[in-house]
């Protein structure tokens, strides 16, 4: 069962092909990770599945399930790894599996429990998400955007863990503690992405949307007024 997971959430982005005995498979191999440079994924994204592919004599038909980055992360990154997806799932009617970056930080972390992830959103914020972790999955409390000032009290009582060296050295400074990841590619989104697809939780290409995190109007006007 061959499984395709992109990620384009970033200034770098990346492809990733696996594949599982079977549908009832725990266990995910990885095949290969393609490197995708930053700024170009419009012209890159297509032409490398397709090496991909070609590389290991597959065809796109072999294809049983895609899983991507739906955010957060870069708008226009996630806009084109997303309508890839889209459009290779309605072709081939296969289902997609989304998956946010906050949560294969944490997965990827190997802790349970509660677990915060950080992730640098510029301009001084971090996008945050609480996860209660037990065995190969997690519970999601809540995603959502912070700034550096209000981090060091929201992570009060979390095990807080990033793939960013600003997030890591903000913690730091601040007297906090932070586990710091590897960054995150598409061989996390593949290996999250196929535990959603064994528990069902999956789309299809009409419902796929872009994860964003932003904060409300009402938010952003508090913020300002503060």
């Amino acid at each position: 069962m061959l499984l395709l997971a992109i990620d384009t959430s970033g200034k770098q982005g990346s492809i990733a092909l696996a594949r599982a005995k079977d549908a009832s498979a725990h266990d995910l191999e990885l095949i290969e990770i393609a490197a995708l440079t930053g700024g170009t994924f419009s012209a890159q994204l297509v032409p490398e599945i397709g090496a991909l592919l070609s590389r290991h004599a597959f065809n796109k038909s072999e294809i049983a399930a895609f899983a991507v980055a739906s955010g957060p992360g870069s708008f226009t990154g996630l806009r084109i790894g997303l309508a890839v997806v889209k459009a290779l799932a309605e072709v081939l009617q296969k289902p997609i599996a989304p998956v946010s970056l906050l949560e294969a930080c944490v997965l990827s972390s190997g802790l349970e429990g509660k677990i915060m992830a950080a992730l640098d959103a510029g301009r001084g914020d971090f996008y945050l998400g609480e996860y209660v972790v037990p065995a190969n999955s997690g519970i999601l409390r809540r995603e959502y955007l912070l700034s550096q000032r209000e981090l060091a009290s929201a992570a009060e009582g979390w095990k807080l863990v990033t793939p960013d060296a600003s997030v890591a050295h903000a913690v730091t400074a601040s007297g906090g503690s932070v586990l710091r990841l590897e960054p995150m590619t598409a061989a996390a989104i593949a290996q999250v992405g196929w535990q959603k697809i064994r528990s069902g939780e999956t789309v299809s290409a009409e419902g796929l949307e872009a994860n964003y995190i932003r904060r409300t109007d009402a938010e952003m006007l508090e913020r300002i007024g503060s």
